[in-house]
Protein backbone atom coordinates (compact mmCIF):
# COMPACT_ATOMS: atom_id res chain seq x y z
CA UNK A 1 0.00 0.00 0.00
CA UNK A 2 2.79 2.30 0.76
CA UNK A 3 4.26 1.56 -2.61
CA UNK A 4 1.07 2.41 -4.46
CA UNK A 5 0.69 5.63 -2.54
CA UNK A 6 4.17 6.70 -3.48
CA UNK A 7 3.45 6.10 -7.13
CA UNK A 8 0.29 8.27 -7.09
CA UNK A 9 2.04 11.00 -5.26
CA UNK A 10 4.86 11.05 -7.82
CA UNK A 11 2.42 11.23 -10.78
CA UNK A 12 0.55 14.37 -9.56
CA UNK A 13 3.13 17.00 -10.74
CA UNK A 14 3.31 15.58 -14.26
CA UNK A 15 -0.50 15.39 -14.57
CA UNK A 16 -0.86 19.23 -14.43
CA UNK A 17 1.93 20.11 -16.99
CA UNK A 18 -0.05 19.48 -20.25
CA UNK A 19 -2.84 21.78 -19.08
CA UNK A 20 -0.43 24.64 -18.43
CA UNK A 21 1.17 24.19 -21.86
CA UNK A 22 -2.24 24.31 -23.55
CA UNK A 23 -3.15 27.42 -21.59
CA UNK A 24 0.11 29.13 -22.60
CA UNK A 25 -0.52 28.26 -26.25
CA UNK A 26 -4.01 29.72 -26.00
CA UNK A 27 -2.67 32.94 -24.56
CA UNK A 28 -0.13 33.22 -27.37
CA UNK A 29 -2.88 32.72 -29.94
CA UNK A 30 -4.99 35.36 -28.25
CA UNK A 31 -2.02 37.70 -28.28
CA UNK A 32 -1.53 37.17 -32.03
CA UNK A 33 -5.27 37.63 -32.60
CA UNK A 34 -5.37 40.95 -30.75
CA UNK A 35 -2.22 42.20 -32.51
CA UNK A 36 -3.84 41.50 -35.89
CA UNK A 37 -7.01 43.28 -34.80
CA UNK A 38 -4.91 46.15 -33.55
CA UNK A 39 -3.10 46.46 -36.89
CA UNK A 40 -6.35 46.72 -38.85
CA UNK A 41 -8.32 48.97 -36.55
CA UNK A 42 -8.26 52.38 -34.98
CA UNK A 43 -7.25 51.92 -31.36
CA UNK A 44 -8.30 53.99 -28.40
CA UNK A 45 -4.95 54.38 -26.61
CA UNK A 46 -6.46 54.81 -23.15
CA UNK A 47 -8.64 51.71 -23.41
CA UNK A 48 -5.76 49.70 -24.82
CA UNK A 49 -3.60 50.63 -21.84
CA UNK A 50 -6.35 49.41 -19.53
CA UNK A 51 -6.65 46.08 -21.38
CA UNK A 52 -2.88 45.59 -21.40
CA UNK A 53 -2.67 46.38 -17.68
CA UNK A 54 -5.44 43.87 -16.97
CA UNK A 55 -3.57 41.14 -18.84
CA UNK A 56 -0.35 42.00 -17.06
CA UNK A 57 -1.90 42.00 -13.58
CA UNK A 58 -3.97 38.83 -13.94
CA UNK A 59 -1.84 36.60 -16.20
CA UNK A 60 1.63 38.11 -15.92
CA UNK A 61 1.56 38.66 -19.72
CA UNK A 62 3.07 41.79 -21.34
CA UNK A 63 4.86 42.80 -18.16
CA UNK A 64 7.10 45.62 -19.11
CA UNK A 65 5.85 45.29 -22.66
CA UNK A 66 2.55 47.13 -22.61
CA UNK A 67 4.10 50.40 -23.56
CA UNK A 68 6.17 48.69 -26.23
CA UNK A 69 3.06 47.44 -28.01
CA UNK A 70 1.34 50.78 -27.62
CA UNK A 71 4.30 52.89 -28.66
CA UNK A 72 6.79 50.38 -30.06
CA UNK A 73 8.53 50.98 -33.37
CA UNK A 74 6.96 48.08 -35.28
CA UNK A 75 3.32 48.53 -34.29
CA UNK A 76 3.18 52.32 -34.09
CA UNK A 77 5.01 52.76 -37.39
CA UNK A 78 2.69 50.31 -39.10
CA UNK A 79 -0.40 52.08 -37.81
CA UNK A 80 1.05 55.44 -38.78
CA UNK A 81 1.83 54.18 -42.29
CA UNK A 82 -1.67 52.80 -42.66
CA UNK A 83 -3.16 56.10 -41.56
CA UNK A 84 -0.84 57.95 -43.94
CA UNK A 85 -1.88 55.59 -46.74
CA UNK A 86 -5.51 56.40 -46.07
CA UNK A 87 -4.75 60.11 -46.12
CA UNK A 88 -2.76 59.65 -49.37
CA UNK A 89 -5.63 57.80 -51.03
CA UNK A 90 -8.08 60.47 -49.92
CA UNK A 91 -5.77 63.20 -51.21
CA UNK A 92 -5.20 61.42 -54.53
CA UNK A 93 -8.93 60.83 -54.91
CA UNK A 94 -9.67 64.49 -54.28
CA UNK A 95 -6.87 65.55 -56.67
CA UNK A 96 -8.14 63.19 -59.38
CA UNK A 97 -11.66 64.44 -58.91
CA UNK A 98 -10.48 68.04 -59.03
CA UNK A 99 -8.39 67.37 -62.16
CA UNK A 100 -11.34 65.69 -63.84
CA UNK A 101 -13.59 68.60 -62.95
CA UNK A 102 -11.01 71.05 -64.33
CA UNK A 103 -10.70 69.08 -67.57
CA UNK A 104 -14.47 68.97 -67.95
CA UNK A 105 -14.66 72.67 -67.20
CA UNK A 106 -11.91 73.50 -69.73
CA UNK A 107 -13.57 71.36 -72.39
CA UNK A 108 -16.88 73.07 -71.79
CA UNK A 109 -15.27 76.51 -72.00
CA UNK A 110 -13.44 75.58 -75.23
CA UNK A 111 -16.66 74.28 -76.77
CA UNK A 112 -18.52 77.44 -75.84
CA UNK A 113 -15.67 79.57 -77.22
CA UNK A 114 -15.65 77.60 -80.49
CA UNK A 115 -19.41 77.96 -80.83
CA UNK A 116 -19.15 81.70 -80.23
CA UNK A 117 -16.35 82.05 -82.79
CA UNK A 118 -18.37 80.05 -85.31
CA UNK A 119 -21.42 82.23 -84.78
CA UNK A 120 -19.43 85.47 -85.09
CA UNK A 121 -17.56 84.25 -88.19
CA UNK A 122 -20.84 83.26 -89.83
CA UNK A 123 -22.25 86.71 -89.11
CA UNK A 124 -19.13 88.30 -90.65
CA UNK A 125 -19.41 86.03 -93.69
CA UNK A 126 -23.06 86.97 -94.24
CA UNK A 127 -22.22 90.65 -93.91
CA UNK A 128 -19.39 90.36 -96.45
CA UNK A 129 -21.62 88.43 -98.86
CA UNK A 130 -24.28 91.15 -98.67
CA UNK A 131 -21.71 93.94 -99.14
CA UNK A 132 -20.04 92.21 -102.08
CA UNK A 133 -23.43 92.09 -103.79
CA UNK A 134 -24.16 95.69 -102.89
CA UNK A 135 -20.85 96.90 -104.36
CA UNK A 136 -21.12 94.44 -107.26
CA UNK A 137 -17.74 92.79 -106.66
CA UNK A 138 -19.02 89.28 -105.91
CA UNK A 139 -17.93 88.06 -109.36
CA UNK A 140 -14.30 89.07 -108.64
CA UNK A 141 -13.93 88.11 -104.97
CA UNK A 142 -14.17 84.81 -103.15
CA UNK A 143 -15.34 84.63 -99.52
CA UNK A 144 -14.62 81.77 -97.12
CA UNK A 145 -14.47 81.00 -93.39
CA UNK A 146 -11.37 79.61 -91.69
CA UNK A 147 -11.87 76.01 -90.47
CA UNK A 148 -10.96 77.12 -86.92
CA UNK A 149 -13.34 80.10 -87.18
CA UNK A 150 -10.54 82.58 -86.47
CA UNK A 151 -11.15 84.76 -89.53
CA UNK A 152 -13.14 85.30 -92.71
CA UNK A 153 -11.08 85.49 -95.89
CA UNK A 154 -11.48 87.49 -99.10
CA UNK A 155 -9.54 86.26 -102.12
CA UNK A 156 -8.86 88.28 -105.27
CA UNK A 157 -7.09 87.05 -108.38
CA UNK A 158 -3.63 88.53 -108.82
CA UNK A 159 -4.15 88.87 -112.57
CA UNK A 160 -7.07 91.24 -111.94
CA UNK A 161 -5.05 93.55 -109.72
CA UNK A 162 -1.52 93.31 -111.19
CA UNK A 163 0.24 92.89 -114.48
CA UNK A 164 2.59 89.92 -114.79
CA UNK A 165 5.81 90.54 -112.87
CA UNK A 166 4.57 93.91 -111.55
CA UNK A 167 3.63 95.07 -108.04
CA UNK A 168 1.70 98.27 -108.83
CA UNK A 169 -2.11 97.95 -108.84
CA UNK A 170 -3.38 98.28 -112.41
CA UNK A 171 -5.26 101.50 -113.18
CA UNK A 172 -8.30 99.65 -114.47
CA UNK A 173 -8.36 97.62 -111.21
CA UNK A 174 -8.35 100.65 -108.89
CA UNK A 175 -12.13 101.06 -109.07
CA UNK A 176 -12.63 97.44 -108.04
CA UNK A 177 -10.07 97.63 -105.23
CA UNK A 178 -11.62 100.90 -104.04
CA UNK A 179 -14.91 99.07 -103.50
CA UNK A 180 -13.04 96.37 -101.59
CA UNK A 181 -11.64 99.15 -99.39
CA UNK A 182 -15.15 100.47 -98.75
CA UNK A 183 -16.20 97.00 -97.62
CA UNK A 184 -13.19 96.70 -95.30
CA UNK A 185 -13.96 100.05 -93.70
CA UNK A 186 -17.13 98.55 -92.25
CA UNK A 187 -14.82 96.32 -90.16
CA UNK A 188 -12.98 99.23 -88.56
CA UNK A 189 -11.13 98.06 -85.44
CA UNK A 190 -10.82 94.46 -86.59
CA UNK A 191 -7.38 92.99 -87.23
CA UNK A 192 -6.94 92.75 -91.02
CA UNK A 193 -4.05 90.96 -92.72
CA UNK A 194 -3.07 91.23 -96.39
CA UNK A 195 -1.12 88.37 -97.99
CA UNK A 196 0.48 88.33 -101.44
CA UNK A 197 0.89 84.95 -103.20
CA UNK A 198 2.50 83.82 -106.46
CA UNK A 199 2.95 80.63 -108.46
CA UNK A 200 6.28 78.78 -108.51
CA UNK A 201 7.50 80.04 -111.87
CA UNK A 202 10.77 81.94 -111.27
CA UNK A 203 10.43 85.66 -111.89
CA UNK A 204 12.48 87.11 -114.76
CA UNK A 205 12.99 90.85 -114.43
CA UNK A 206 15.40 93.28 -112.83
CA UNK A 207 12.92 94.70 -110.26
CA UNK A 208 12.48 91.68 -108.02
CA UNK A 209 14.95 89.05 -106.97
CA UNK A 210 12.35 86.34 -106.37
CA UNK A 211 8.67 85.59 -105.98
CA UNK A 212 9.01 86.44 -102.28
CA UNK A 213 10.01 90.00 -103.16
CA UNK A 214 7.23 90.29 -105.71
CA UNK A 215 4.48 88.98 -103.39
CA UNK A 216 5.69 91.22 -100.54
CA UNK A 217 5.71 94.30 -102.78
CA UNK A 218 2.18 93.57 -103.98
CA UNK A 219 0.90 93.17 -100.41
CA UNK A 220 2.63 96.40 -99.35
CA UNK A 221 1.22 98.38 -102.27
CA UNK A 222 -2.30 97.07 -101.60
CA UNK A 223 -2.01 97.94 -97.89
CA UNK A 224 -0.64 101.41 -98.67
CA UNK A 225 -3.62 102.10 -100.90
CA UNK A 226 -6.09 101.03 -98.22
CA UNK A 227 -4.35 103.19 -95.59
CA UNK A 228 -3.87 106.32 -97.69
CA UNK A 229 -7.00 106.23 -99.85
CA UNK A 230 -9.52 104.42 -97.64
CA UNK A 231 -8.39 105.45 -94.19
CA UNK A 232 -7.77 101.99 -92.73
CA UNK A 233 -5.66 102.10 -89.60
CA UNK A 234 -2.06 100.85 -89.90
CA UNK A 235 -2.38 99.80 -86.26
CA UNK A 236 -4.81 97.02 -87.21
CA UNK A 237 -3.71 96.41 -90.82
CA UNK A 238 -0.70 94.18 -91.56
CA UNK A 239 0.80 92.79 -94.77
CA UNK A 240 3.13 90.00 -95.78
CA UNK A 241 4.39 88.19 -98.87
CA UNK A 242 4.17 84.41 -98.97
CA UNK A 243 5.61 83.90 -102.44
CA UNK A 244 4.98 80.41 -103.81
CA UNK A 245 4.82 78.64 -100.44
CA UNK A 246 1.04 78.55 -99.80
CA UNK A 247 -0.46 77.25 -103.04
CA UNK A 248 -4.18 76.53 -103.27
CA UNK A 249 -3.84 74.56 -106.50
CA UNK A 250 -1.27 72.58 -108.44
CA UNK A 251 1.42 74.59 -110.20
CA UNK A 252 1.66 71.95 -112.92
CA UNK A 253 -1.14 73.57 -114.98
CA UNK A 254 -1.76 77.11 -116.15
CA UNK A 255 -5.17 77.09 -114.48
CA UNK A 256 -3.63 76.06 -111.15
CA UNK A 257 -0.87 78.67 -111.39
CA UNK A 258 -3.50 81.36 -112.08
CA UNK A 259 -5.33 80.39 -108.87
CA UNK A 260 -2.10 80.59 -106.88
CA UNK A 261 -1.41 84.14 -108.08
CA UNK A 262 -3.71 85.94 -105.67
CA UNK A 263 -4.13 88.46 -102.84
CA UNK A 264 -5.85 87.28 -99.68
CA UNK A 265 -7.40 89.56 -97.08
CA UNK A 266 -8.07 87.97 -93.69
CA UNK A 267 -10.47 89.69 -91.29
CA UNK A 268 -10.03 88.25 -87.79
CA UNK A 269 -12.87 88.07 -85.32
CA UNK A 270 -12.22 89.33 -81.81
CA UNK A 271 -13.66 86.40 -79.86
CA UNK A 272 -11.39 85.36 -77.00
CA UNK A 273 -8.93 88.20 -77.61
Amino acid sequence: MKRLARQKKGEEPSAGAPWLNTFADLMNLLLCFFVVLFAFSSVDAEKYEQVAASFANNFSIFKGGGSAINEGQLISTGIKQMNNLGEYEDTMGEASKETGENLDSDSEINMKLMEEKKEVSQTMYDKLADLSEKYKVNDYMGISIDSSFNYVKLSLSGSILFDSGEAAIKKDALQLFSKVGDILRTFDGYKIELEGHTDNVPIRNSKFESNNWLSSARALNAATYLIEEKGLSPATLSWTGRGEYDPVASNSTEEGRAKNRRVEIKIYNDVGK
